[in-house]
C-alpha cells in the first residue's frame, strides 16, 4: 500500500469512525467524538498509553472486549507468512497472559484479528518498510469498517502493528477479560528514523546468549530494530573466528566465548535451520520457530570490529598482532599478516551477518606506542608517515576490506574529525563524544549515526530520563537534504560496570525514552509538561516490561538501575 494510500485510507477510516459515533448515538451507546492527535498532546484527557507514539491516531470512548480465543484471518501477498502466523501467536500469549476461561454465552466484541500483509518481500534490511495502519472497533457495531485489523505492506510492519494492539489490549482484573479502551481506535504509523539502536558491549563483561536474546526481545516492544553488537574490545576476544581459531585465546575464560552457530542464533537462526533441513525436505518444530521468528527478524543486527585500537586481545591468541610485548595495541599497521587477519575476520563474519552496515570503530588510537616501536619507527620513515598518518592507512585499508565484502563501514567519529577528506564517500559517521557532529558530517555529505555520550550513553547512570527524551539527532540540522542523511540513533550500553545481573535494569526504561524519540515526531512528544504528558506513559511503559518479564528499573531514580527505596505502585517509582 503507497504512502499515499495509507493517508486516504486514514481519513476515509476516520470518517467512517465518525459516522459509526452518530450511528450508535442514535442507537442510545454511550459513545464520544474521536480526538484526532496529529500535533502537540497536551493535558490528562488525551495520553494515550502506546509507546513509542504513533505518527496519527484517532480514539473513541468506548470500551470493547477481545474474545480470549481470538483467532487469525490473513490476506495479502505476504499474509500467509511463517512471521505473521507466529508473531501473531506470540503476541496472543502476551495479551492473554491470565488465564481466564472463555465465559459461555458471553458475547465478545472482538473475535478475529484480520492481518494483511500487501509484500512478500521478508529481506530484512536497513530501509525496510516498517508502516502499518491498525483499527479496532466491535465486529457487531455500525462502523464500515468491523473488528481488529492490520494493514501492512511488509511483515515487519505487521509486527510493529501487533506490538501496537498489544499494548492496547488490558486485563481487566474485575471482568477477568481483556478489553481495549477509548475504541474505536484507528492508528497509521511509520517510524521517523530507519536506524533506531542499542548498542550491547560484550567485551567488558561476557554476556551469555540467553540474556542477548531477552535483550533483542525487549528491543522489539519499544520498536527499536537495531542491534549494535560490540562483541570484541582490548579486554577480551570472545567470538570464534574459523579462519583464525586461536583468536579467542583472548577470551575472559574457555567458559566465556561465542561459537559460530550462536552467532547465527543471535542473528538469524532461521536462515541457519533451512539449510539445515531443507535438504532433508522437513522443518523444525512449530515451538522452535514460534521462538526465533518472531523475536528475531525485525531486529537487524550490526557487527562491531573496533581497529586499529581497542584491540590488544587479539594478540593473546596471535602475538604477532602486537607491535610488541610492550606495546600491543594499536594493531601492528606494518604487517601483512594484520590485515590479512582483519579481512578473514570479516570474510567469517560476512557468513553470519547479512546486515549493510559493519562497524569498524577507529575511535580511541593513542599511536605513541608505534614511535617508540623499532620496526614500526622505520616502517614509518620508509613510507614518509608519520603515526597520524598510519592511523589514517590502516582506517582506509580497513574500509576497502570492508567494502570488498559488500558491506558499508560505520565508523565512529574520530575518523571524521581527524581526516574527512579521505574517508569512503559510503561511511556511515557514528558521533559520539558530542552535539554538533552529524550536522557536520551531513553537509559533507556524509550519512551519520548520533549517540551523544552526555545523553544518550546508558552507563551514564546520572542522566536522567528526561535528558535523554529531549536530545535530538536532528539538533542544528534545518536542510531538508541534511536531514535525510541522519539516518537515525542509537543508546549504547558499555559493559565495564555492567553484566547478567544489572544489564537489563541499566537499558530499560532510559532506552525507552530515547526509543520513542527516535520513532515518533517531535510534534507528537512535545517536550512541555514532560511531568503530566510524558511521565505517566513512560512510567506505564516501564511496568509493562516488567509484566512482560523485563527488569526495567524505576523510572524517576536519581541513579538507574537502582531498586526502589520503600513501597509503592510500579506506576509512582
Amino acid at each position: 500500500m503507497s504512502t499515499k494510500l495509507m493517508t486516504f485510507s486514514f481519513y476515509f477510516l476516520t470518517l467512517c469512525c465518525f459516522v459509526s459515533v452518530v450511528e450508535s448515538r442514535k442507537l442510545g451507546f454511550n459513545s464520544s467524538l474521536f480526538q484526532e492527535v496529529n500535533g502537540n498532546n497536551d493535558g490528562d484527557d488525551s495520553i494515550v498509553y502506546i509507546w513509542p507514539l504513533p505518527s496519527k491516531y484517532t480514539y473513541g470512548n468506548n470500551t470493547i472486549s477481545i474474545n480470549p480465543d481470538l483467532s487469525l484471518e490473513i490476506s495479502g501477498n505476504g499474509g500467509y507468512s511463517i512471521i505473521v502466523s507466529e508473531g501473531f501467536q506470540r503476541y496472543r500469549e502476551i495479551i492473554f497472559k491470565h488465564h481466564s476461561r472463555k465465559k459461555s454465552g458471553v458475547l465478545y466484541d472482538v473475535n478475529k484479528l484480520k492481518i494483511i500483509v500487501n509484500s512478500d518481500n521478508e529481506t530484512l534490511n536497513l530501509n525496510v518498510d516498517e508502516s502499518y495502519s491498525l483499527f479496532i472497533t466491535a465486529e457487531n457495531g455500525s462502523s464500515i469498517i468491523q473488528g481488529a485489523s492490520i494493514e501492512a505492506n511488509t511483515v515487519f510492519g505487521a509486527l510493529r502493528g501487533l506490538e501496537t494492539f498489544s499494548q492496547l489490549c488490558s486485563f481487566d482484573y474485575g471482568t477477568k477479560s481483556v478489553q481495549v479502551y477509548k475504541a474505536p481506535w484507528y492508528i497509521q504509523d511509520e517510524p521517523k528514523f530507519v536506524f533506531r539502536g542499542l548498542l550491547l558491549d560484550t567485551s567488558r563483561h561476557f554476556l551469555p546468549i540467553d540474556v542477548i536474546k531477552q535483550v533483542i526481545e525487549s528491543m522489539s516492544y519499544a520498536k527499536l530494530n537495531v542491534l549494535h553488537w560490540h562483541i570484541i574490545d582490548e579486554q577480551s576476544f570472545p567470538l570464534e573466528v574459523p579462519s583464525h581459531p586461536y583468536l579467542w585465546k583472548g577470551s575472559y575464560t574457555k567458559f566465556e566465548r561465542y561459537t559460530v552457530e550462536d552467532a547465527y542464533d543471535i542473528v538469524d537462526l532461521l536462515q541457519l535451520l533451512n539449510s539445515w533441513f531443507k535438504p532433508l525436505g522437513v522443518g523444525p518444530s512449530v515451538a522452535f520457530l514460534h521462538f526465533v521468528v518472531t523475536c528475531y527478524q525485525s531486529i537487524n543486527v550490526m557487527a562491531e570490529i573496533d581497529v586499529p585500537g581497542h584491540a590488544e586481545s587479539w594478540g593473546r591468541g596471535y602475538p604477532e598482532l602486537w607491535p610488541s610485548e610492550t606495546c600491543r595495541e594499536p594493531l601492528d599497521v606494518t604487517k601483512n599478516f594484520t590485515f590479512d587477519v582483519v579481512s578473514s575476520i570479516l570474510a567469517d563474519m560476512r557468513k553470519i551477518f547479512p546486515f549493510e552496515l559493519f562497524h569498524l570503530g577507529g575511535d580511541e588510537v593513542n599511536t605513541d606506542c608505534w614511535s617508540s616501536t623499532p620496526h614500526v619507527k622505520h616502517w614509518l620513515q620508509e613510507h614518509n608517515m608519520t603515526t597520524k598518518d598510519a592511523y589514517r592507512y590502516f582506517v582506509l585499508r580497513a574500509q576497502e576490506i570492508a567494502i570488498s565484502k559488500n558491506w558499508t563501514p560505520v565508523n565512529w567519529e574520530e575518523t571524521y574529525n581527524s581526516f574527512k577528506g579521505n574517508l569512503n564517500p559510503r561511511t556511515v559517521v557514528h558521533n559520539w563524544l558530542g552535539p554538533g557532529v552529524c550536522p557536520k558530517a551531513a553537509a559533507d555529505g556524509f550519512r551519520c549515526i548520533y549517540s551523544n555520550q552526555g545523553v544518550w550513553y546508558l552507563d551514564h547512570l546520572d542522566v536522567p530520563w528526561e535528558d535523554v527524551y529531549k536530545s535530538e539527532p536532528l539538533e542544528g540540522i534545518s536542510d531538508g537534504s541534511h536531514k535525510k542523511l541522519v539516518l537515525g540513533g542509537e543508546v549504547c550500553m558499555w559493559g565495564e560496570t555492567a553484566d547478567s545481573s544489572d544489564v537489563q535494569q541499566t537499558i530499560w526504561p532510559r532506552a525507552a525514552a530515547a526509543a520513542e524519540r527516535m520513532w515518533s515526531s517531535r510534534d507528537m512528544t512535545s517536550a512541555r509538561n514532560m511531568s503530566s504528558t510524558v511521565l505517566p506513559r513512560l512510567e506505564y511503559f516501564r511496568c509493562l516490561l516488567n509484566r512482560r518479564g523485563v527488569p526495567a528499573a524505576p523510572v524517576n531514580n536519581y541513579y538507574a538501575r537502582r531498586p526502589p527505596v520503600g513501597p509503592g505502585s510500579c506506576y509512582l517509582q
